[in-house]
C-alpha cells in the first residue's frame, strides 16, 4: 500500500521539527565549547544536567496529560530549551537553581499553555527571569574569564563538579567571582572613571574580557543557522542594528557614560539572544516586515534596559516583553493574499 506525501510548495528545506531542533543545538556548540575554555567545565555539566531534568520533567506532565510521550520528547524541544536556560546561568549555579528553573520553563511556560507551538513566550526566558529575579546572587555570580588580567586558571572538572553539587561552601564560591563587564560598566560608569578604566573584566581585546569570544562563537552559530536556512537573517540583523544604532548615538554624546556600541554587541548574551532566543519561530513574527519591526523593538529595549534599567544585560526581558507584542506586528503586517501587494485602492492586484 502506497503512502501519499503532501508537502507545501513553500516549503525549501525538508526539515523535520526533530532535525531543526538538532540543527539549533549544534549550532550553540562553538559558544559551548568558549564558555568551557573561558569559565570552566560548569557550563557543560549545565548543559547535561538541565537536559536531563527536562526530559524527565516533560515526560512526567505528558504521563499526566495521557499525552504519547516518546513523540513529544523526541522533537527535541525540550533538550533546546534546557540548553539554552543552561548556557544563560552562571557556570557555578547550585544544581537546585537548574531544577528550578527548567521545571518551570517546561512544566508552566511549555506544557501549561498546551505543549511546543502554543506557548506565548519563550520557556527558556521565562526560566532565566524567574531565576534572575527570585536569586539574584546566585544568577549574578560568574567567575571571571580565562582572559581576564590576573586570573592564571579555570576550575577544574572534579572542581565545578563540587561547586554545582554543594560540596563546596558557596562564600568559598563568591569569594572568587567577579561581576560581569556590562554590570561593572554599569556601576562605574558616570560615577568613578578611575575604576571603570583600571577594572580587569573591561580590558578584553574588543569588548569585555572574555565576553567577546563567547559572542563571536554564537555569532558563528547563528551565521550556520541562516547558511542552513534554519532561521532567516531579518531577526537577528534587526535586533542587533537596534541595539548597535541606539549605543552609539548615546556612545558619541557622553562615552564615559555609555558603552561603546561594539562593547554592547560582543558583551552578555546579545548574539545569543539575537540568533537563538528571538529567532523562536513559536513566540516571534513570522512574516518578513514584521522579523524586521520585532528584532529592532527588541534591540532598542536590550539598550534602554541596559543603559536606564536595572539589569544590566537585558536580553531576557526584552525578548519576553517584545513576545507579547508579536500578535499585534503580525496583524500589521501580514501581506493580505501571498505573494500580492495591496493596491491603493484595497483591491489586490
Amino acid at each position: 500500500m502506497s503512502v501519499l506525501h503532501v508537502t507545501s510548495p513553500h516549503v525549501h528545506r525538508p526539515f523535520t521539527m526533530n532535525a531543526l531542533m538538532r540543527h539549533v543545538i549544534y549550532a550553540t556548540i562553538p559558544g559551548l565549547i568558549v564558555l568551557t575554555a573561558l569559565f570552566g567545565w560548569g557550563t557543560l555539566i549545565n548543559v547535561i544536567f538541565a537536559s536531563l531534568v527536562a526530559i524527565a520533567a516533560e515526560a512526567i506532565v505528558l504521563k499526566l496529560r495521557n499525552r504519547p510521550i516518546l513523540f513529544s520528547i523526541k522533537d527535541g524541544s525540550a533538550v533546546l530549551t534546557a540548553v539554552l536556560l543552561a548556557l544563560a546561568i552562571p557556570p557555578t549555579a547550585p544544581w537546585w537553581l537548574t531544577i528550578i528553573g527548567i521545571i518551570f520553563a517546561i512544566v508552566i511556560a511549555k506544557q501549561l499553555y498546551g505543549g511546543l507551538g502554543s506557548n506565548p513566550f519563550n520557556p527558556a526566558m521565562i526560566g532565566y527571569v524567574l531565576l534572575l529575579i527570585s536569586f539574584p546572587l546566585e544568577m549574578t555570580t560568574w567567575i571571571p574569564a580565562y582572559t581576564t588580567e590576573g586570573v592564571s586558571s579555570i576550575p577544574t572538572l572534579t572542581q565545578s563538579f563540587e561547586m554545582i553539587f554543594g560540596s563546596v561552601d558557596r562564600s568559598i564560591i563568591d569569594g572568587i567571582t567577579m561581576a560581569t563587564p556590562l554590570d561593572t560598566f554599569k556601576t562605574y560608569a558616570g560615577n568613578d572613571l578611575a575604576k571603570l578604566q583600571s577594572a580587569s573584566v573591561l580590558q578584553g581585546n574588543i569588548a569585555g574580557a572574555g565576553w567577546e569570544w563567547v559572542n563571536v562563537a554564537f555569532l558563528m552559530g547563528g551565521i550556520y543557522l541562516i547558511a542552513r536556512k534554519i532561521i532567516t537573517w531579518h531577526i537577528p540583523v534587526a535586533m542587533l542594528s537596534g541595539v548597535f544604532i541606539f549605543a552609539g548615538i548615546f556612545h558619541i554624546i557622553d562615552p564615559d557614560t555609555y558603552a561603546s556600541p561594539i562593547f554592547h554587541l560582543l558583551s552578555g548574551g546579545t548574539m545569543l539572544g539575537a540568533f537563538f532566543i528571538a529567532t523562536d519561530p513559536v513566540t516571534a513574527a513570522t512574516s518578513n516586515k514584521g522579523k524586521l519591526i520585532y528584532g529592532a523593538l527588541i534591540g532598542v529595549l536590550i539598550y534602554v534596559i541596559r543603559a536606564w534599567g536595572g539589569y544590566p544585560d537585558a536580553v531576557a526581558f526584552a525578548v519576553l516583553l517584545i513576545n507579547l507584542c508579536a500578535p499585534t506586528i503580525e496583524y500589521y503586517t501580514q501581506p493580505r493574499a501571498y505573494g500580492h501587494k495591496k493596491a491603493n485602492s484595497g483591491i489586490a492586484k
